[in-house]
């Protein structure tokens, strides 16, 4: 039987404050930058973190309620969402109707620059809602969910929460955490790699087509995790009646814009740079990087990452608010400064691929 997130974080701050040596998460994160080089390409395995048993959010989100309570006054839900939300679905509605006769390199530029960044910011409005960050109740953030996943194409509001509440429980951990690439996926873009350029390639393709590794990868490492209910089932028939519907009504690009517009928003694409620049290793042995750059605005501000796993709890209007309160926990920490320079990096520094993120212990495991 699965134990409730809040019990998981409340024995997690336990085990942090009975420690015998006991460190600040201030220090914890310097350690941390300092640990360990990035492994090259030769090790051919992740980072692995054997001493700290929790993620460094746990320590930290303790000593921030500690010293700054008022960051509680921050908790609650956007009342903008909806809206936004609303908005960039309708503004993916005209965009499908009026590119539906324009030639293929209008269409795809359209597809490119207007849908990939409207549907990942509808990705990111659906990570909002998976936290329960847009209305007051579970039940509207769901509904709101299903609204915002008509500009997708593909069924994916319901069944993202679940995988993505394990991310937060289990940031890091073997075999639970499905944000982590797997094994096979590092030895088929690193570990057999016969030089730099064949791993310059297989970088580029891997980023290419990592939507489909993002969507697919957690149901395979946890096939069991998303209850089917009538949630789920809703979300089925709203998304492919409404692609019924469009295919119908205005046509085959129409429905195609939609799908090409998700599948280029998970692609190299400069918003999709925070898949990598979120928890990929470019520093020592620190797991999570925050990025304050202007592409906040069009991304629900997931670039403050170590804010949002500091309190998930927090909506994204209120995230800067976080750093603004506690500075000294968040200044010195190691930054992505570019999306798209992160993905330039992913793919021409050979240091970089599948195997640059931190693994821990699967703790599930061991209590078993």
């Amino acid at each position: 039987m699965k134990r409730p997130a809040a019990a998981v974080v409340e024995e997690a701050v336990e085990r942090a404050r009975d420690s015998k040596v006991q460190k600040t998460a201030i220090e914890v994160a310097t350690e941390s930058a300092k640990a360990l080089p990035v492994p090259d390409r030769s090790d051919r395995n992740f980072v692995w973190n054997n001493e700290d048993k929790d993620e460094p959010h746990v320590l930290r989100r303790a000593e921030i309620l500690k010293k700054y309570p008022e960051i509680k006054e921050l908790f609650g839900y956007e009342w903008k969402t909806k809206y936004i939300a609303g908005g960039t679905v309708a503004l993916q509605i005209f965009c499908a109707w009026v590119t539906q006769e324009w030639r293929w390199p209008a269409y795809l530029a359209v597809v490119y620059i207007i849908g990939a960044t409207a549907n990942h910011s509808l990705f990111l409005a659906v990570h909002e809602l998976s936290h329960n960050s847009g209305a007051s109740r579970p039940e509207y953030n769901k509904a709101i969910g299903l609204m915002a996943n008509l500009g997708i194409g593909i069924p994916y509001s319901v069944t993202f929460k679940p995988y993505h509440m394990e991310h937060h429980r289990f940031q890091g951990q073997d075999g639970e955490d499905s944000d982590l690439p797997t094994w096979l996926e590092g030895w088929a873009v690193t570990a057999t790699a016969c030089c730099y350029l064949d791993h310059v390639i297989r970088k580029a393709i891997f980023m290419f087509i990592q939507i489909f590794f993002y969507a697919l990868r957690p149901m395979f490492i946890k096939p069991g995790v998303v209850p089917v209910d009538r949630w789920l089932a809703a979300n089925w028939v709203c998304t492919f009646g409404f692609d019924a519907l469009l295919l119908v009504y205005v046509g085959p690009n129409a429905l195609m814009y939609l799908i090409l517009s998700s599948f280029f928003a998970g692609s190299i694409h400069p918003t999709a740079g925070h898949f990598l620049a979120e928890h990929y290793v470019t520093v020592g042995r620190v797991e999570t990087y925050s990025y304050y750059g202007p592409l906040n605005y069009l991304a629900y501000n997931v670039g403050y990452h170590n804010e949002h796993h500091d309190f998930p709890s927090i909506p994204w209007s209120r995230l800067p608010k976080v750093r603004e309160i506690a500075p000294e926990y968040y200044n010195d920490l190691p930054q992505c400064k570019s999306w798209p320079g992160m993905l330039f990096n992913y793919i021409f520094d050979d240091s970089m691929g599948p195997f640059a993120r931190v693994k821990r212990p699967s703790m599930r495991a061991k209590r078993a």
